[in-house]
């Protein structure tokens, strides 16, 4: 059984999760007109931190290994299908086109005969075709990460790679005891925004590229983010786990760093990727002065990258620690509300083309709810919920889950509370809005 129990890191990360967007890992993909030349998919894929993929269809091969008859080593996964595609021929859709393909692959292995392991991890953002042959009017794109694993016994088994933690729950060792594929993305043909909402993403890429090889069919030079017939040293991760680790029984305890990688670079121009997440403001009095704060996040490509809060005078810049792309700021301005705070973006020290980006962000109280509590005999529902702002306290008002009116809380103070009859079905969920702006949802808490 696959589960999501909360190992250490796998809570660490999990945590992240809930932090980013639906989009952190991808950011944009190719909206069309689709053509022929790539089977009518999508040119390429943009991810979180700016780097944009082309379809990977190239002939280049490696300068750095060398083919054998037969096997050329290709910069793009082409994969030969007997009565399907020929990688010897020219690739024309759809008599001679791949019935997969790939904008990017990043697989690694893991082999411990002692230990009786033999792990193999694939990461893919992958062009394939409904009825698995290609034919226009079938095409769908998705984001894949499979791990497969022989194991020696039954037990608890924890594989960390760059994008993400899986724990699985294995009652028989043996071959391909674990053995999961989780494809996400797949909608109705011709919709390839799926993807976008997958766990693969930022590509990763090998700390020795970007690698520039020749494309024998048009004479052009073309940069790879990786050489899929080497295994090198990647960097890329959002949790900055560039690796595949797995522990289980007995002490195994097993790592890899390296991966063979394949991404063919674009050439399109496109914006810098700007993410907003949260803009709030508190303020406070202490010993008769006014504390006041603002604070932004965003997640933006990771240095060289630069972020600005350009709004304010002078600019405030924003910083990134870890290279995952998580930016942050603090301002000790005293706001006039409303404002809307102006953000901008620039990767262009990384990737020559990309153009700044920059977006508004309304600022915004923080609101937080400390009770929300029903009662099972009397039908009350008590809630007990906060704003950032002190000084001067904006109303709080409630809903349920589903947008239905509670009622406004009361208090003087930035502490405020409701206490309401609502029967006979208590709401699963409440929300509390202010009228600065922020929102805060819980769980109902159900008491005898």
């Amino acid at each position: 059984m696959h589960r999501p129990t909360p190992h250490p890191l796998a809570v660490a990360i999990f945590a992240g999760l809930l932090q980013l967007p639906a989009q952190a890992a991808l950011y944009a993909v190719d909206s069309g007109p689709y053509a022929l030349p790539t089977g009518k998919f999508p040119a390429w894929y943009q991810d979180s931190h700016g780097r944009v993929l082309d379809l990977c269809l190239s002939k280049a091969v490696s300068s750095r290994v060398a083919g054998a008859p037969g096997a050329p080593s290709y910069m793009c996964t082409l994969l030969p299908t007997p009565g399907v595609f020929d990688d010897t021929r020219p690739i024309v859709f759809p008599s001679n086109f791949p019935d997969e393909a790939f904008w990017f692959t990043a697989d690694a292995a893991i082999v411990d005969a002692a230990r009786g392991i033999d792990l193999s991890y694939g990461s893919a953002i992958e062009a394939a075709f409904s009825a698995e042959e290609p034919k226009d009017g079938d095409q769908l794109s998705f984001a894949r990460v499979r791990i497969r694993v022989d194991v020696p016994v039954a037990g608890t088994y924890v594989v960390t790679h760059p994008y993400g933690v899986d724990v699985f729950d294995v009652p028989a060792g043996g071959r391909r005891a674990i053995n999961m594929t989780r494809d996400i993305g797949i909608g109705s043909p011709g919709d390839f925004s799926g993807a976008l909402k997958g766990d693969v993403g930022p590509f990763l890429r090998s700390v020795n590229g970007p690698y520039t090889e020749t494309n024998p069919g048009t004479g052009a030079s073309e940069r790879f983010v990786g050489d899929p017939n080497l295994e090198e040293a990647v960097t890329g991760s959002p949790f900055n786990t560039n690796f595949v680790r797995i522990e289980g029984p007995n002490g195994i305890d097993l790592r890899t760093e390296l991966f063979s990688v394949s991404g063919k670079l674009s050439t399109v121009n496109r914006p810098t990727p700007l993410i907003p997440q949260r803009s709030t403001y508190s303020r406070r009095s202490e010993n008769g002065d006014l504390r006041a704060q603002q604070d932004v996040f965003v997640m933006a490509p990771p240095a060289p990258a630069t972020v600005t809060l350009s709004s304010q005078t002078p600019s405030l810049a924003l910083g990134e620690a870890n290279g995952t792309g998580a930016w942050y700021a603090q301002s000790a301005l005293n706001p006039t509300l409303p404002l809307t705070l102006q953000v901008t973006a620039d990767n262009s020290l990384a990737i020559a083309t990309s153009t700044p980006t920059t977006t508004a962000m309304p600022l915004v109280d923080l609101v937080t709810i400390s009770r929300a509590e029903y009662s099972l005999a009397s039908g009350q529902l008590t809630l007990v919920a906060s704003s950032s702002d002190e000084t001067s306290p904006p109303a709080l008002t409630a809903h349920t889950g589903n947008g239905a009116l509670i009622g406004n809380l009361s208090g003087n103070g930035a502490v405020k509370t409701l206490t309401t009859g609502l029967s006979p079905i208590p709401p699963a969920r409440v929300q509390v809005s202010s009228a600065n702006g922020g929102s805060d949802s819980e769980d109902v808490v159900l008491v005898p």
